[in-house]
């Protein structure tokens, strides 16, 4: 099998080039070989490499920035994935794209399941759905993986602006009325490796840890793995007011992920053992 693999130097891109390895030949590329706001250079790559399988782990991810540089983040987040979309159509390969919980606007109580109705207060959320969108609408084959919260050893993550604040100061302050499930990188790669090798349906899924928490606990559950003697304070969301909006709930549902290929990614709390344990390496 051969597979295309874009943000090989991203968190879970990096996961990604190791962990599909057994699979067959991957072609591993980063930002300085594809830069995804050229469609030009999209069609090339895939047209060159007549892959059978696209893994597309890169995006624009600066949520806070997307506010004010809407025409880039569209233009990775959106307009890239539809190319690789029509070209996946065109040479009849499979094409896997990571979307976000950021697409749901978090007033639901309850976890959000993939039929539920798409309603980004940001940005970047609304550049993730219309990638979403455009990947459907081109009608090639896909797995579209929404995840959430997603840290890992690697990159600039929650975790390790946690770690770096706890060696700074003896308070954090950290907002404690968004829940979401904290997701590593690694269980994602691993994830898609297991559903590549499974037969199921192809479509819209869930992939997230399960169990659920707030900032403040995930910082608390990072300070108290780590030995860090650091008091976490917790504050309301208006307290720490960011250029962009997020989700109060950002809880997914990941049944039909585990009906479908009888996948699970386990507790985001085991989860977080396994990258604490990579960090102390």
């Amino acid at each position: 099998m051969k597979i295309l693999l874009t943000g090989r130097n991203g968190q879970v891109g990096y996961e990604l080039e190791r962990a599909l390895a057994p699979l067959g030949e991957v072609i591993a590329l980063d930002r300085a070989r594809l830069d995804l706001s050229d469609p030009t250079a999209i069609q090339h790559v895939v047209r060159d490499a007549r892959p059978e399988v696209i893994v597309n782990a890169a995006a624009y991810t600066a949520v806070d920035r997307a506010e004010s540089e809407p025409a880039l983040a569209g233009a990775v987040n959106a307009v890239a994935p539809g190319v690789f979309a029509e070209e996946a159509r065109r040479c009849g390969a499979l094409l896997v794209h990571y979307s976000t919980d950021y697409v749901f606007d978090g007033e639901k109580q309850t976890p959000y399941v993939e039929d539920d109705a798409a309603s980004p207060i940001n940005a970047y959320g609304k550049t993730k759905l219309e990638g979403e969108r455009a990947i459907q609408a081109s009608g090639c084959r896909s797995l579209i993986l929404r995840t959430s919260w997603v840290y890992g050893p690697r990159g600039h993550n929650f975790l390790k602006t946690v770690l770096r604040l706890a060696r700074e100061r003896s308070e954090l302050r950290m907002v404690d009325d968004q829940i979401g499930a904290p997701t590593s990188s690694a269980a994602i790669a691993l994830a898609t490796v297991e559903m590549l090798g499974r037969t199921g349906p192809e479509g819209l899924f869930h992939m997230t840890a399960s169990g659920e928490t707030s900032w403040r606990g995930f910082a608390e559950a990072i300070v108290a793995r780590n030995h860090l003697q650091v008091r976490v304070v917790g504050i309301a969301s208006q307290e720490y007011p960011t250029p962009a909006r997020r989700p109060r709930n950002s809880l997914l549902d990941n049944g039909k992920l585990k009906s479908a290929y009888g996948l699970t990614l386990g507790s985001w709390e085991h989860q977080l053992d396994e990258v604490v344990a990579q960090v102390h390496q």
